[in-house]
């Protein structure tokens, strides 16, 4: 299988940024990491050799992109006014650096945005900011709701990054039907999955804005951990 290690300094975040890249060719898959994750730990956790065939056959490309969680939503030193600002940060980092790239090494139309656990905040949440851009989105294990980073302060940064908030009383209708015609929505997850409750909640804000999405719910003592996500993504991928 093709594996390729980057790096290059970010004029965006102001540093060095890594990430991977598995497979030659095929549909373009996006991936964000789990809270505070690094950009092997997809790897690490055999989400890619669950796919092997998919990569090597060159009907799927994986670009495992790092995170910057603890100087955004995890960075507890930080007041929560600059929280969201860094993620912003990381949004430009991922849309007009990452992105780019991605496309400079496969000219497909499409890009699948996935992640697990915060990594399905990551992938919602950039969807839905920037739904031109996708095409899919596979969230596994998802927590969409960032208030409980912001410890009470709330402002139009932390707003316009949690979908629970912004996405009921979005009224762009460019946004809305490229949500509705252009983007595939899962939501994965267990009938043990601590994130089980923001999963339903999202789907029924989907559903009320006219959404099309899949959320499902696994029905066979699935919870919150790789061992589940690796069997999904079979489901959803393979």
């Amino acid at each position: 299988m093709n594996r390729e290690y980057h790096k290059w300094f970010s004029s965006t975040l102001n540093k060095e940024m890594e990430l991977l890249v598995f497979g030659n060719s095929g549909t373009p898959v996006l991936v964000f990491p789990t809270s505070r994750g690094k950009f092997y730990e997809y790897e690490d956790r055999e989400m890619i050799t669950t796919l092997t065939d998919k990569y090597e056959n060159g009907e799927l490309q994986a670009f495992c992109v790092d995170s910057i969680d603890a100087e955004s939503w995890y960075n507890y030193d930080a007041h929560p006014s600059e929280r969201p600002l860094r993620h912003i940060d990381y949004d430009e980092y991922i849309t007009n650096e990452v992105v780019p790239f991605i496309k400079s090494k496969n000219p497909s139309e499409e890009l699948i945005v996935h992640g697990c656990s915060f990594g399905g905040f990551h992938a919602v949440n950039f969807a839905l900011r920037h739904p031109s851009l996708v095409t899919g989105c596979i969230s596994l294990g998802g927590s969409f709701d960032i208030k409980p980073f912001v410890f009470g302060y709330y402002d139009d940064n932390c707003y316009y990054n949690c979908p629970p908030d912004f996405l009921p009383n979005l009224e762009d209708e460019e946004f809305l039907r490229l949500y509705r015609e252009r983007i595939k929505f899962i939501l994965g997850t267990g009938e043990n999955d601590m994130c089980l409750i923001a999963n339903v909640q999202l789907s029924q804000i989907m559903e009320n804005k006219n959404i099309p999405h899949w959320l499902d719910i696994w029905r066979d003592g699935s919870g919150h951990d790789w061992q589940w996500w690796q069997a999904m993504i079979i489901k959803y991928l393979g």
